[in-house]
C-alpha cells in the first residue's frame, strides 16, 4: 500500500491558501485535506464545498473530511465541487451504511472516521475504501497526539485487512508519523506541523521521510 501525506488546509494561510498548496504540491503532494466542521458536531465552523472547488483544478486529490451532522445531506454538493475521497464519522448519522454507498454512487472513495472513544467495530459491518482514526479530539488543529492512538491503529488496521487506505488524523508530525506507519497507517493528515512550519514544503518532506513515504 502506498504511503502518503496529506497537509490540511485547515492550518493554512487562506488568504494565500492556493500559494501555500501549490508549496507542497511542489513537494510532493499529492493528497490535500479539507476539514469540513458546522458547528454542531464539533464547536468550530469552517468552510465548504467553496473551498474543494477552488482547489479542483490542481492536481491533487481532495479528501474531504466532513466533521458534521447528517453528512449524508452534504454529499452531492461536495462531489460536485470536485471531491475524491467523502469520509463521514460513525458517530454523525444513523445512517452510515447507505451514506457510504451514496458517496460511492457520486464517484468518490468512502470514508469512515472514528473518534478517539469510538472503538472501530463498525469496521465489521461496513465497506470502507478509507477508514480514518482520529489521533486527537476532533475540531481543533495543533493539538496534542494521543499517546495511546498507535494501538487503535493497529487494531483498526486489523479489521481493514490488507486493501483499504487507514488514515490517521491529528498531532500527526516527524515523530508521530513513524509510529502509526509501523502500525498500519497509509494516509497522514497533517495541518500545523505543515503549514505552521517556516518552511511547509520542507516540514511536509519530513514528514513523508518519517513516514516511510514513496
Amino acid at each position: 500500500m502506498t504511503r502518503q501525506v496529506a497537509p490540511s488546509i485547515l492550518a493554512a494561510d487562506f488568504s494565500r491558501l492556493r500559494e501555500q498548496v501549490k508549496e507542497v504540491v511542489a513537494a510532493g503532494a499529492r493528497v490535500i485535506h479539507v476539514d469540513i466542521m458546522d458547528g454542531h458536531f464539533v464547536p468550530p465552523l469552517s468552510m465548504g464545498p467553496d473551498a474543494v472547488e477552488a482547489l479542483r483544478d490542481l492536481d491533487v486529490i481532495l479528501d474531504v473530511h466532513l466533521m458534521i451532522e447528517a453528512p449524508e445531506r452534504q454529499v452531492e454538493a461536495f462531489a460536485k465541487a470536485g471531491a475524491h475521497h467523502i469520509t463521514i464519522h460513525a458517530e454523525a448519522t444513523p445512517h452510515v451504511h447507505g451514506t457510504l454507498q451514496h458517496i460511492r454512487e457520486h464517484g468518490c472513495r468512502a470514508g469512515l472516521a472514528f473518534c478517539p472513544s469510538t472503538p472501530p467495530a463498525m469496521l465489521r459491518e461496513v465497506e470502507v475504501d478509507i477508514a480514518l482514526c482520529m489521533t486527537v479530539n476532533p475540531g481543533w488543529g495543533g493539538q496534542s497526539f494521543i499517546p495511546s492512538s498507535p494501538d487503535k491503529v493497529q487494531r483498526m488496521r486489523g479489521l481493514l485487512g490488507d486493501g483499504p487506505d487507514l488514515e490517521v488524523d491529528g498531532g500527526i508530525d516527524r515523530e508521530t508519523a513513524g509510529p502509526c506507519a509501523d502500525a498500519g497507517a497509509t494516509l497522514f493528515v497533517a495541518g500545523s506541523a505543515v503549514f505552521g512550519a517556516a518552511d511547509p514544503g520542507e516540514a511536509f518532506r519530513e514528514i513523508a521521510r518519517a513516514a516511510g513515504c514513496g
